[in-house]
């Protein structure tokens, strides 16, 4: 009688369980992206109904010698290591690891930033050392001799640095963003990079961390404002309207063919404007004639030495560059006369610029002043001054 009851106890616990058919071994492995870099969390799913052994349990996979998981690089591996079921009846097994690269100064200040170990059982607890473009294979013993397998690269990618928008206005809060894979050093926090920036104006500049979207994005950005009064300092960078701004880093971590020891600098540029309208960013009074002691001429003659005088103020809180052109042209609309003055005016400044001129044959002259804010952008500052003046 005691046999019989020891049998009826042991029976449903049996028919519960279900062996998998070695015979047709099922059990594809996936990755959650196609391609990793050296410090990245990796997602491993396998997909094996068989082992769906307790239908009341969460099962596992893996984690000793009968039926072991292997994930392995060339040189290190994890062995036996556990999956776990992602419910009681799904099938599904999943684990993560953790790839944490090798010795090596990512930043360029003689330190090195990783921390290569090989540790870990599973599911979520495991760390890959990894050399750079290499590959991580997952094997999964199905059955005796019945081993399946899958692999997936590993590489180093060169970064990119862009700025949203190719031209800021003054008062804008401007936006650098760094994607660089290789920088997500480490998964599960927020990583940062150090970027340089600086301006025309300022070619020091400021050096700022860009941080981490999230934790294992390898997309950094960090906000900064502009200044056209106080100096740069912290996120704030002092450019003025036509300069251009840049932001640049050096990347330690370069796919092949370059060597684990080259860096490249990474670098770009936008352009700084101001919410000014340009022809309204100097004021621009009508020229006057002077002889050389300043005295105005109401009259002229040919081979008169004269002054042709314009005056320009900045009436904004900023420096502002400037480059004055006087141009004299004849009755045929021939320009005779080229010459300009280069200079800068601070802000509230009021400057008279001049420039000589000697008409040589009597005549209708129109003279004009231009003023821009530079010899390469060529932005007009105030509206063209003209004026027309008999010689005799």
């Amino acid at each position: 009688m005691l046999d019989l009851l020891i049998l009826f106890f042991i029976l449903p616990l049996a028919s519960a369980q279900e062996i998998p058919d070695y015979d047709k071994p099922y059990a594809p492995i996936y990755f959650d992206k196609p391609i990793y870099s050296w410090t990245d969390k990796i997602k491993i799913k396998i997909i094996a109904p068989s082992w769906n052994t307790d239908k009341d349990l969460i099962d596992s996979i893996g984690g000793d010698e009968n039926n072991p998981i292997k994930i392995s690089t060339r040189e290190h591996s994890l062995e036996s290591y556990r999956l776990t079921e992602t419910d009681v009846k799904s099938g599904i097994f999943t684990g993560e690891i953790i790839l944490t690269g090798f010795l090596h100064d990512t930043d360029g200040d003689g330190d090195f930033d990783t921390n290569p170990r090989t540790i870990g059982t599973g599911p979520t607890n495991g760390f890959l050392q990894i050399d750079r473009d290499s590959a991580v294979t997952v094997s999964f013993e199905f059955a005796d001799g019945v081993v399946l397998t899958e692999s997936i690269p590993v590489s180093w990618n060169i970064g990119t640095i862009k700025f949203p928008k190719e031209v800021f206005l003054s008062d804008d809060s401007v936006i650098v963003n760094v994607i660089d894979l290789d920088m997500n050093l480490n998964p599960e926090a927020l990583d940062q990079i150090q970027i340089d920036i600086f301006s025309d104006s300022d070619v020091g500049g400021i050096k700022v961390n860009a941080i981490e979207s999230s934790e294992s994005s390898g997309s950094f950005s960090v906000n900064l404002s502009l200044s056209q009064t106080s100096s740069s300092s912290g996120n704030r960078l002092y450019a003025l309207p036509g300069d251009k701004i840049f932001a640049k880093y050096d990347d330690y971590t370069l796919p092949k063919p370059n060597s684990i020891s080259d860096n490249f600098k990474v670098e770009t540029f936008a352009l700084v404007d101001s919410s000014i309208p340009p022809v309204e960013r100097l004021e621009h009074s009508s020229i006057v004639f002077t002889n050389s002691f300043g005295k105005k001429l109401t009259s002229f003659s040919k081979d008169q030495q004269m002054q042709i005088v314009g005056t320009i103020s900045n009436n904004y809180e900023y420096v502002q560059n400037f480059v004055y052109f006087f141009q004299v042209k004849n009755s045929l609309n021939i320009v005779e006369s080229v010459s300009w003055v280069k200079g800068e005016l601070s802000s509230k400044q009021i400057l008279d610029v001049s420039q000589s001129w000697i008409p040589k044959k009597p005549g209708i002259y129109v003279i004009e002043t231009f003023v821009w804010n530079s010899f390469t952008h060529l932005t007009p500052l105030s509206p063209i001054i003209s004026e027309m003046i008999t010689v005799e």
